[in-house]
């Protein structure tokens, strides 16, 4: 019975205006404050601050001119192998012999440049285009190598030339040696296929590797030198690692973006 009789005053006086207002207290307006002035940071932040992100793709490290794939022109079974792995070879040298129904063939070099692999030996079948080795285009000894960074075709427009490039080595333990230090120096202007990736690296598994999950955009990273470090370039850490680093290594890349406002992501 109370509390219906309270509901009864409640109906018959509705508006209570006979009662004293009751402002907000001292540790609600203290909050109020500390809400107000958070937004206007928020605000003035979103206008005057920046924001950087980095973006991350697979990478190799080759020399500016890429390499080939050198292939049989004829069939036959190889009876010498007149190169090694590792030598400088001139344009048209012969590196195979390959007998043939026609007699003794050479399989000679395309373009000067230096012998990485190898792959036909002595009594190795071939066919016509059989890949029988790869040779990197090096014009000089102690050329420097670059980066090739194959970044999915959709973000590729984010990269701009003179970015900073971090480049973590899959041969070089970063905890120890840390990265190394590059600059973008051009971003390709269309995707590449896998045959396209195939003819620049001289390798078709890397071919399929960076083309797996669509057409990339090739972005060229210039490393960057040192005379301080064993291997010729510059790292996150004083010295870099206490050897040589060579073609064909890959890496992951993290190229730094430009700058972002936030206020720029709600604009359209």
């Amino acid at each position: 019975m109370q509390f219906r009789q309270k509901a009864l005053a409640k109906l018959q006086s509705p508006e209570e205006l006979d009662l004293p207002v009751r402002y907000a207290r001292p540790q609600g307006r203290l909050v109020l404050c500390v809400t107000l002035l958070a937004m206007v940071a928020a605000c003035v932040w979103a206008v005057t601050g920046t924001v950087t992100s980095k973006l991350t793709a697979p990478a190799v490290l080759t020399h500016p001119q890429g390499s080939y794939l050198l292939q049989s022109p004829v069939a036959g079974q190889v009876t010498e192998v007149l190169a090694r792995e590792g030598q400088s070879v001139r344009e048209g040298q012969p590196l195979l012999r390959v007998e043939t129904p026609r007699g003794d063939r050479a399989v000679r070099a395309v373009a000067p440049g230096r012998v990485t692999t190898l792959v036909a030996k002595i009594g190795t079948v071939v066919t016509t285009g059989t890949d029988v080795a790869t040779v990197e285009r090096v014009e000089r000894r102690g050329e420097p190598l670059v980066a090739m960074v194959y970044v999915p075709g959709a973000q590729a427009s984010s990269v701009r030339a003179g970015s900073s490039v971090d480049l973590t080595l899959q041969s070089v333990p970063a905890q120890s040696y840390g990265v190394l230090r590059g600059t973008v120096k051009a971003v390709g202007a269309a995707p590449q296929t896998r045959e396209q990736i195939t003819s620049f690296l001289g390798d078709r598994q890397l071919g399929e590797q960076f083309s797996r999950r669509g057409k990339p955009v090739a972005v060229l990273v210039e490393l960057k030198r040192s005379s301080g470090t064993r291997s010729g370039y510059a790292w996150s850490s004083a010295d870099g690692p206490p050897y040589r680093i060579g073609s064909m290594t890959q890496a992951d890349a993290a190229v730094h973006l430009d700058p972002q406002r936030p206020i720029d992501w709600l604009l359209p």
